[in-house]
């Protein structure tokens, strides 16, 4: 008998805050952050309403890539831990009723890994078709580089066998080839491990970039679908809530077919709405809801049992690769006029607060649409005190600092000086904090937990249909979720909407205050000062919240 409660669908009204290890809490002093750290803030995120924790790569690395070129996927990076220390850390968010997933980061390995280091010694080794070979570069699509600032092409020579090995990323991280059945042995290995030691899911790094023709005589490369929905039933015979949540930043049309074919899923389960994150920041940037409106009523319904996942920012550079190429310099000139504060020319490397000058009712206004939006809202280490970045970094790093606990030195993250910089000035550790933010009622963090308590009073947002309204102001982005309704301005101004709604009688009751607003020939009238937000229930009188 197939259960349909809702704890079985725990995803679909997560609260999931994303976290590095090495930059949330320095737990013995040498400037890293590690699990014991971790271990001593997860009452913050208990506090917060946080019911799932995404951990980016914790795995050994030589560290070129923050993590995500890997030497070994069975353990934990020694300067972050011991496996003890992971699965002590796993036991603590248990008890505190957090879910966890990690970053499965398999479409390459680190060039420092034995299996590549095997690979390379010699045609005829036992790990050599484990990754991609060629006698020429070939194809070699320059569109198809993922960091052209970084690398100039997809393939790599190898002077010890005089072959080519194919790379998506970086020339030190050779993609591995999942048409060999062992790899993809190897990977499911690599999931049952982690689910062993208590793991509820995995971020799916580079879904499209997992299984991809490269070779053009490359015959055994399974169905892309048929490999993810067989990862997906390999988790659900060992964990019926086990979850994928991917990053597919493809064009609807195209990302619909990883949630799978079925009507309840099979594929990936939740997948991030990168399109609307895009247009949310032109509409921000125009102060005009259109754009993000537009994006919203032509996001497909993902299957019964899926989800979208949505996020203002998340831990690489904001892509903005799906605008078209004036839009991109809309936003570039609004959020990130200075070419340093851009990563050539497809994304801003600067978080929200920062983007908007510190304007609290902006950013507040842009937390609760996070929560507002149709799907799961995933929150980046920091962005519930308002973090900003260190542009001194270099590259997306930049919005990867030390997560900032306390006001002085450090920042309380560690005793010792951090083996990353933290930001100074208006977004440094002085001005904003996690210990100065919890006794202010008024602060971004009192603010993100009162979002989070009406998100999870409020089960339409996630598990209803949804409908984009036409308030009658082009600033004003107007959602309804069956019984709730959203309204955001997006304009300086304030603004009036008119919604036509098919409930005479009742009122409009605000989930913020103890306002009222009655509904008369099927209109109600609501007023939404400049770069604000309301939240309202549509509700009878005599029983309004």
């Amino acid at each position: 008998m197939r259960l349909t409660q809702t704890s079985e669908l725990w995803w679909k009204n997560a609260i999931v805050y994303c976290l590095d290890i090495e930059t949330f809490a320095d737990g013995n002093g040498d400037g890293i952050g590690d699990f014991r750290g971790a271990i001593q803030h997860l009452d913050h995120l208990d506090r917060l309403g946080v019911t799932c924790i995404w951990l980016m790569p914790f795995f050994p690395t030589p560290d070129r890539d923050d993590g995500y070129d890997i030497v070994d996927f069975y353990s934990v990076d020694p300067r972050l831990g011991t496996l003890g220390d992971f699965v002590e850390f796993m036991r603590v968010a248990r008890d505190r009723g957090i879910r966890v997933i990690a970053d499965l980061v398999v479409n390459h390995t680190s060039d420092q890994h034995p299996w590549f280091q095997d690979a390379r010694s010699s045609r005829d080794s036992k790990h050599r078709d484990w990754y991609i070979w060629s006698d020429k570069p070939e194809p070699d699509d320059p569109k198809g580089v993922v960091f052209p600032d970084q690398e100039d092409s997809l393939w790599q020579w190898d002077a010890q066998t005089e072959q080519y090995y194919f790379h998506r990323f970086y020339k030190f991280q050779p993609d591995l080839n999942t048409s060999n059945p062992e790899v993809r042995d190897e990977i499911a290995r690599i999931l049952g491990f982690w689910m062993e030691l208590g793991l509820s899911g995995f971020r799916v790094d580079a879904v499209p970039f997992l299984v991809e023709r490269v070779l053009e005589q490359d015959d055994a490369l399974p169905d892309p679908h048929e490999f993810f929905a067989d990862l997906r039933a390999f988790m659900n015979r060992r964990d019926g809530t086990a979850m994928l949540l991917g990053e597919v930043n493809l064009p609807y049309k195209d990302l619909m077919a990883y949630f799978g074919d079925t009507p309840l899923g099979n594929e990936i389960t939740m997948c991030f709405d990168f399109i609307g994150m895009q247009r949310m920041y032109l509409s921000l940037a125009r102060e005009d809801a259109r754009p993000l409106a537009e994006a919203l009523r032509e996001r497909p319904a993902p299957p019964k049992d899926s989800q979208w996942a949505s996020f203002v920012r998340n831990h690489d550079e904001l892509t903005l690769d799906k605008l078209t190429d004036a839009e991109r310099e809309e936003v570039f000139a609004a959020f990130a006029p200075d070419e340093d504060m851009r990563i050539y020319d497809r994304g801003i490397r600067r978080r929200l607060p920062a983007m908007l000058e510190g304007d609290q009712r902006r950013i507040r206004m842009v937390y609760s649409l996070l929560f507002a939006l149709p799907g799961t809202p995933v929150l980046f280490y920091g962005e519930e005190i308002g973090m900003g970045e260190n542009l001194a970094i270099e590259g997306r790093q930049s919005v990867r600092t030390p997560m900032q606990w306390t006001s002085g030195r450090h920042g309380g993250f560690s005793t010792v000086e951090p083996a990353i910089p933290m930001p100074g000035g208006d977004f440094g550790p002085d001005e904003i904090s996690v210990s100065a933010q919890r006794r202010d009622p008024d602060s971004l963090l009192s603010w993100i937990g009162r979002l989070v308590e009406q998100y999870r009073e409020a089960p339409e947002l996630a598990w209803g249909s949804y409908e984009v309204m036409d308030g009658g102001d082009d600033a004003v982005l107007v959602i309804r979720n069956q019984g709730i309704v959203t309204l955001h301005n997006f304009a300086g101004r304030d603004a009036k909407a008119t919604l036509s709604l098919d409930a005479d009688g009742k009122v409009l009751a605000d989930l913020f205050s103890d306002d009222q607003i009655e509904i008369k020939d099927g209109q109600a009238q609501v007023e939404v000062e400049g770069y604000s937000c309301r939240w309202f229930r549509v509700s009878d009188p005599e029983t309004a919240p």
